[in-house]
Formats: structure tokens, sequence, C-alpha cells
């Protein structure tokens, strides 16, 4: 997979300013406040380059406030860093294409995994199934 690279102020021109706190500034939106809450079927990619990263399949409701998965896509998509800043040790989940902040993944999930990939709404983009 090729790599995308682009500087800061060419994220800040295709981002919402949202969006490029969270991906690139990895912050975290609040609980409760993006969207997927509940979606159809279909397939969730990256919001800064389109990658595929998980599906409706693998998505559960973990009473956290973000849109929680259970396994990527391709576990190539996503690549993962230990992560201790708010004085605890988390695994931080970043795109594997443009390095965009995802969230991060606890082992607290259901089965198959036991994982629970727990992902900024706003780094995401909904693409429904199609019906046909």
């Amino acid at each position: 997979m090729e790599k995308i690279i682009r500087s800061e102020n060419e994220w800040r021109e295709i981002l919402t300013p949202e969006q490029f706190e969270v991906l690139r500034g990895k912050g975290t939106e609040c609980a409760w406040s993006g969207h997927y809450q509940s979606q159809g079927e279909g397939v969730y990619r990256c919001a800064g380059c389109d990658l595929e990263l998980f599906t409706s399949d693998t998505k559960f409701n973990s009473g956290t406030g973000w849109p929680s998965f259970f396994q990527p896509i391709n576990p190539r998509h996503i690549r993962e860093e230990s992560d201790v800043s708010y004085g605890m040790r988390r695994t931080e989940v970043l795109c594997a294409r443009c390095d965009g902040h995802l969230g991060h993944v606890f082992p607290d999930g259901p089965r198959p995994t036991g994982l629970r990939y727990c992902i900024n709404s706003v780094s995401l983009k909904f693409e429904p199934r199609s019906t046909s």
C-alpha cells in the first residue's frame, strides 16, 4: 500500500477543522457527539484517505459513545502505537495509509477477537452497502 503524505496545509485544505483536530492532531471528539451510533450495512473508510477500515458486520454497541468494532477489514489497513498520554497506557489506532489518528483499541471487546476498536466517528466516512 502506498503511503499518502501531505503537508499540514494540504491536510487543512481537504479536512474539516474537526477532522483535522482528530486525524492530524490526535484529538478526541466528545462521547455521543459523533455520527454512526447506529448505521445500516456498509463499509467505514478513513476520512483522510478513503482506505477501507471496518465493516458494519464487525460494529457493536459498546455503550461508550464512540463507534466500536471488534476487528478491522484488514489488519494491514491499520497500525498501532503505544500511547501514554493523559497518564495512562493505551494502544493508539492509526490509518496505515495516511497515518491519521482513528482512536484506540482495548482488550475488552466481544468475541471472536475480544478487542474493542473505539474509533472517533469524525475519522470515518460511511459507505452504505449496495442493495442491488
